[in-house]
């Protein structure tokens, strides 16, 4: 039997991206607001790390790696230091898609690493698999 949260409708949920690119910033809202979901978004990883440290709750975190600010990866290390984060999936996307990156963010606890460019379904797919995880 599925929990309570995997019954939960997609509006009643609530992202955070954090992106600092406009362009691909703008994208990814517009596939998730689409989806039906509620989405914040960061043009940084210091305004990113502002975010998460409220009490706003997020039901996942998409993060870019390399932000102006803070990196994905140290977005990644607070939200793991942050007793009401830790439970939050987080999404990291990367253009790099080097493997020591990918290690770096599964040893801290990413439920996973995409590399860009990816297609939107797959992508969506994937949102819809970790929130269902969760």
């Amino acid at each position: 039997m599925a929990s309570s949260e995997a019954l939960r409708p997609a509006g009643s949920l609530r992202l955070l991206v954090a992106e600092d690119e406009p362009h691909i910033r703008r994208i990814l809202i517009t596939l998730l607001e689409g989806r039906g979901f509620q989405v914040d978004a960061a043009a940084s990883g210091s305004e990113a790390l502002e975010r998460v440290k409220t009490a706003v709750p997020y039901d996942l975190i998409l993060t870019d790696v390399m932000m102006p600010g803070a990196t994905g990866i140290d977005l990644l290390r607070e939200i793991r230091n942050l007793p009401h984060r830790q439970g939050t999936p987080v999404l990291v996307l990367t253009a790099k898609g080097q493997d020591a990156d990918r290690d770096e963010a599964l040893q801290l606890g990413a439920a996973d690493f995409m590399t860009k460019p990816f297609s939107p379904k797959k992508f969506l797919h994937r949102i819809d698999e970790i929130l269902q995880g969760r």
